[in-house]
């Protein structure tokens, strides 16, 4: 019996969907996103409607048991839908809590006395270039605590390194091998600094391309008054775009993929006292580390087998969702996905160790829950994210029926799913989901995620550390065709299906009855996230860019004449002023706020002033440094805004200039 009789089947699956939607829309009203109840019950009502649809799909919906190619397809696919559940709904399991630690950080702050600790700044380095590792080691210096000693750790044996150092006034150190990768060489400098006189009471790690925010060591040493602390992870912001924002012209409208796991995942890990430890960014306890001999080496992800191993010994890690540093994302596509590829890597190598989840150790339960969280995000997202696109071809050519479902029940059962899950994420994490372009950074780095997934799963030993390059010229436009022709092949085939499907009689087939609209949907869909995936391989040259400075104002200084401009853009090299437009050739001094007048030369006009070269002082370069990068809030964008989204596709898709 119909739950609604006077409506039709199809106008009774609507109302489910549509009082889903009702619900949903007026959660955010309702619902406090830091109430861990509110959140238990958003995410518990996730998990009731995820069993409901997986019943569904277990008994309403597989192909019948037998020796068939419909039946291995349909069993298939389905396995690979429920793995990729099982990690959704451990993942609602962590967002059903939240802890945001600001309030003990300022209750705490100063708990050390009149003497503070002693803090060691290790900046590892392998073959970054100086323009990168200038504003790390300009960052380090300015810290606030004054109690510290900045050192750099050179894996690469370079001189000018070296050199450049001893100008800055921080130490300098170097090793004779590059045994153990970045972990082993950090574990060197640990070793030389338990050499000397008053060895460090805390230790914090930098990555060459990430600098500190003046407040970083105060801020984070807050939270060790808690003597069973070890390491106190920050998140990791990026002043540039990655390469999907970038690539897709929407770095001001939407998040880059990181966003979520540092300003709600690791909150919610926290809360269940699972927070890892994700490299830079992060201080350890001296005594900690020692206590266990340094780093762990056996995987290429160090810091989360760091994490694992300070648990084992009963240490705490703790998180503090604060912009503390920011960093350089990587620029290049292969760059982007060699780097997840190593993170996932890296994850499998630790299941497969000592500290895995299934290994005899010390490790709580949680902690062991930890890993195999990981290990289902890694090992069935991507694969199943394939899967997607790769199954509504075996209808369109063979007529293998992947579902066998009616459209009332899919709606009923998958769009009640979906609408209330989409709607509660958005709820507790406004902004950061997008279907299709969540769909298509995921799909990006799809094939060489899994294939490191399963050979780190059954091969976990052997592999080198993939050091993830950073900088370089990025002025020309550069088409990943290696990466994108997968995704052509799998787009032509998919327009291809649709078009005989709908003109060519033989591929007319109607055995799915109108299940035959789902593949219809998802094969549109599938054709949108394709799209999207072949336009981002298509990498567009960069110009550095510092979003979060703009706008502001300026004084320019030239020939007598004094003017106030706005400053629409502001890099090291250059600026752009809009206001009173002057010649080609033209100095003068340009006054920015906490930098002092810099000379300037005007090298061409624009429409509405002038674009400038800054021709900085030593002390002014540095002025600058710590004003892009070591002050002021997180930069990029934090949550997805729908017409700029539209805006910034709609200008890529037209060519257009978005310099």
């Amino acid at each position: 019996m119909l739950p609604f009789p006077h409506l039709t089947e199809l106008g009774s699956s609507w109302t489910h969907v549509l009082l889903a939607l009702g619900a949903g829309l007026i959660l955010p009203s309702v619902v406090d996103p830091t109430n861990n109840r509110h959140r238990a019950a958003l995410m518990g009502i996730s998990f009731l409607l995820a069993l409901r649809y997986v019943w569904w799909r277990g008994t309403e919906t597989l192909a019948p048991a037998g020796w068939t190619i419909d039946m291995l397809a349909s069993w298939s696919l389905f396995a690979l839908e429920m793995l990729a559940l099982i990690g959704s709904i451990s993942a609602f399991t962590i967002m059903s809590r939240i802890r945001l630690r600001s309030e003990e950080a300022d209750a705490h702050e100063g708990w050390w006395g009149e003497q503070e600790p002693r803090v060691a700044i290790l900046i590892a380095t392998y073959n970054e270039e100086l323009e990168i590792l200038e504003r790390t080691i300009v960052g380090a210096r300015s810290l606030r605590h004054k109690n510290k000693e900045v050192l750099v750790l050179d894996d690469s044996r370079r001189d000018w390194l070296r050199d450049y150092c001893a100008e800055q006034g921080v130490r300098y150190m170097r090793r004779p091998d590059n045994k153990g990768s970045k972990a082993g060489n950090i574990n060197h400098c640990l070793d030389r600094l338990a050499e000397d006189p008053v060895p460090p009471d805390f230790v914090a790690v930098l990555d060459a391309d990430f600098v500190p925010h003046r407040g970083f060591i105060s801020r984070s040493l807050a939270l060790f008054h808690d003597p069973r602390v070890a390491l106190v992870q920050t998140p990791q912001h990026f002043f540039n775009a990655d390469p999907i924002q970038h690539n897709l012209g929407i770095s001001r409208s939407y998040p880059d993929e990181q966003r979520f796991f540092f300003d709600y995942m690791q909150p919610s890990r926290d809360a269940w006292g699972i927070a890892i430890c994700c490299g830079t960014s992060s201080i350890c306890r001296w005594s900690a580390l020692r206590e266990m001999g340094g780093f762990p080496t056996e995987s290429v992800t160090e810091d989360f087998l760091l994490t694992l191993a300070l648990q084992e010994r009963g240490w705490k890690t703790v998180y503090l969702a604060e912009p503390l540093t920011e960093g350089l994302a990587p620029e290049g596509l292969k760059e982007y996905v060699t780097q997840r590829a190593r993170w996932c890597l890296g994850l499998m190598q630790i299941a497969r160790s000592k500290y895995g989840p299934l290994a005899k150790n010390n490790l709580r339960l949680r902690d062991r829950w930890s890993v195999i969280d990981s290990v289902f995000f890694w090992l069935t997202s991507f694969p199943f994210r394939i899967a997607v696109v790769v199954y509504p071809l075996l209808y369109w050519f063979f007529n293998v029926i992947v579902v066998n479902a009616t459209l009332t029940d899919v709606i009923s059962y998958f769009g009640v799913y979906f609408v209330w899950s989409f709607l509660a994420q958005r709820t507790l994490m406004p902004g950061m989901f997008v279907p299709v372009l969540h769909d298509t950074s995921q799909l990006i780095g799809a094939l060489p995620i899994s294939r490191a997934a399963f050979t780190g799963l059954f091969r976990p030993k052997g592999h080198p550390f993939s050091v993830t390059a950073k900088g370089g010229d990025r002025t020309k436009v550069i088409v990943q065709w290696e990466m994108m022709s997968p995704f052509l092949v799998l787009l032509v085939l998919t327009l291809l299906g649709l078009t005989l499907g709908i003109f060519v009689d033989r591929f007319a087939f109607n055995d799915a009855g109108d299940g035959k609209w789902v593949v219809i949907f998802w094969t549109i869909y599938n054709v949108f996230v394709l799209l999207m995936t072949i336009l981002a391989c298509v990498e567009l040259p960069r110009r550095e860019r510092h979003i979060a400075d703009l706008p502001d104002r300026g004084i320019l200084v030239t020939d007598g004449d004094i003017r106030r401009q706005w400053i629409s853009s502001l890099t090291m090299e250059e600026a752009r002023l809009r206001g009173k437009i002057y010649p080609v050739g033209a100095t003068g001094l340009l006054r920015l706020r906490d930098v002092g007048d810099v000379p300037v030369e005007v090298i061409a006009q624009t429409v509405d002033g002038n674009r400038v070269r800054l021709r900085p002082t030593p002390v002014q370069r540095e002025a600058l440094m710590i004003r892009f990068y070591a002050e002021g809030a997180a930069p990029g964008t934090g949550r997805a805004q729908l017409a700029g989204l539209l805006a910034g596709l709609g200008q890529r898709l037209s060519f257009s200039d978005r310099r």
